[in-house]
């Protein structure tokens, strides 16, 4: 096996593993978010999230680990749209934002 064929084994196996723990992230952010919006009483729209930004970061213990930042949104009452986000430091939820949110006052028939 020469230089280049060894080389290419490594980046595809870089590639497919970055790719699986992508999917994986994604996934504990998806319950997160279902979480949060399940404990404030308001629906997730899209059943999705989407990701916002990816980097380096230290987690407590020092350690690199990807920080993943993702976006949803959320109704409150099935007429308006609220967007919410959270982010993950490995695959753990560290920081949760559902931002300002409202019940209706009154209910329209």
């Amino acid at each position: 096996m020469s230089g280049f064929e060894l080389l290419s084994l490594i980046l595809l196996g870089a590639l497919a593993w970055f790719w699986l723990d992508g999917m994986k992230a994604r996934e504990a952010g998806m319950l997160g978010a279902r979480a949060a919006c399940q404990r404030e009483g308001v629906q997730l729209l899209d059943e999705t999230v989407s990701c916002r930004s990816l980097r380096l970061a230290r987690d407590d213990n020092g350690r690199i680990a990807m920080r993943r930042v993702y976006e949803f949104e959320y109704s409150g009452s099935g007429n308006d749209r609220h967007r919410g986000s959270l982010m993950l430091l490995g695959r753990e939820v560290v920081m949760l934002d559902l931002g300002a949110h409202r019940r209706p006052d009154f209910t329209l028939h």
